[in-house]
């Protein structure tokens, strides 16, 4: 016999089936906006840099304040369409100034 699943076992699995977990890490003033060095992110299935984007002004709207956010991933600037993969490293890069 199948042992029987509570609502919320149920409902924590079908979540987990309809999003992708995503970890950023951020630097420089990104890291301070998100309240640390990495950040993990709820996004629908198939997200898109673009999804990422829009999930992160919803979370960090002083992001959105930022004269350019550079989104990386594993190691290439990526332009908005890009899709994103599970194990994917992502990484905000704020605007850099300096002498």
């Amino acid at each position: 016999m199948v042992p029987k699943k509570s609502y919320s076992e149920l409902s924590i699995t079908f979540n987990q089936l309809l999003y992708m977990q995503i970890k950023i890490l951020a630097f420089g003033i990104a890291k301070e906006i998100v309240g640390g060095s990495t950040a993990v992110i709820a996004l629908p299935e198939a997200p898109t840099v673009e999804n990422l984007r829009g999930v992160l002004a919803g979370q960090y709207p002083a992001l959105e304040q930022l004269a350019s956010l550079a989104i990386a991933v594993n190691g290439t600037y990526a332009t908005d369409d890009q899709c994103l993969q599970p194990n994917d490293e992502v990484v905000l890069i704020p605007p850099v100034s300096g002498g």
